[in-house]
């Protein structure tokens, strides 16, 4: 029992070979795809993908998911795009749902890649320490819906850094799923929304406005979802403080 515990324990190849290929492929996108996953491309290829949508709409949602997790869950440029082209394909419903299945499909593509190698082995090093670093894991362990959906709802935090940190501090996989999902719909409603106006920005020969989502009409409904998401930890502190003034 006890070296199989401390097989388990162990940190091997074949643990860390998926995420490995995850940043390969990803390192890779990044030279070659980031000059063809653009905003120019979809408007050069605008008609192409509107018939496919009007000569058979599953086929289409089929294509744009499959796309659309490849480049979440490979972590390769254009998730923006995606969303823009999600929106001006479907509309802002469905192609908001479109939108936030696939990416929640990628992203917990890369937090299983990641948790079945590092983090499993970095989460049995956090149970077994002291310290600062035990009081930052029981810290996480009593406050985590609030901290998957603040790093979902802060929209400076890069979404691959969002999909990593979870499964590095074992995030159970149903919590991931459901912060995610939810988490991430303010921002891709607001995404979905530009790319379903994309026809007269099209029309008119421009770009689409993506600063929009730090207007303050946007940015402040999100911070006000962030404090939301704090509320249940900072109610916590806040008994806690209490009960150790009310004892002392």
């Amino acid at each position: 029992m006890e070296r199989t515990t401390e097989r388990e324990g162990k940190l091997t190849a074949a643990r860390v070979i998926p995420l490995v290929a995850i940043l390969v492929v990803a390192g890779i996108g990044f030279l070659y795809l980031r000059d063809y996953l653009t905003f120019d491309i979809l408007r050069e290829n605008r008609q192409m993908l509107l018939d496919l949508r009007d000569g058979n709409y599953v086929v289409a949602v089929g294509f744009f998911l499959a796309v659309y997790v490849a480049i979440v869950a490979f972590s390769l440029p254009g998730a923006t795009i995606a969303s823009l082209t999600g929106g001006f394909l479907f509309g802002v419903f469905p192609g908001v749902l479109f939108n936030v299945l696939a990416a929640t499909v990628g992203a917990t593509v890369i937090f299983l890649a990641a948790r079945t190698g590092l983090g499993e082995w970095l989460g049995r090093k956090m149970e077994n320490a002291q310290g600062t670093l035990r009081h930052f894991n029981d810290g996480l362990r009593e406050n985590e819906i609030s901290f998957l959906f603040l790093i979902r709802l802060v929209p400076m935090v890069p979404f691959f850094v969002a999909n990593l940190v979870p499964a590095l501090v074992g995030v159970t996989v149903g919590r991931f799923v459901v912060t995610t999902f939810f988490g991430i719909m303010p921002g891709a409603l607001v995404y979905t929304w530009i790319g379903a106006g994309l026809g007269s920005v099209f029309a008119r020969g421009g770009s689409p406005d993506l600063g929009v989502m730090f207007e303050p009409r946007i940015l402040v409904p999100i911070l006000a979802l962030c404090i939301l998401a704090l509320l249940p930890s900072l109610v916590r502190k806040m008994r806690k403080g209490g009960v150790s003034a009310w004892k002392g």
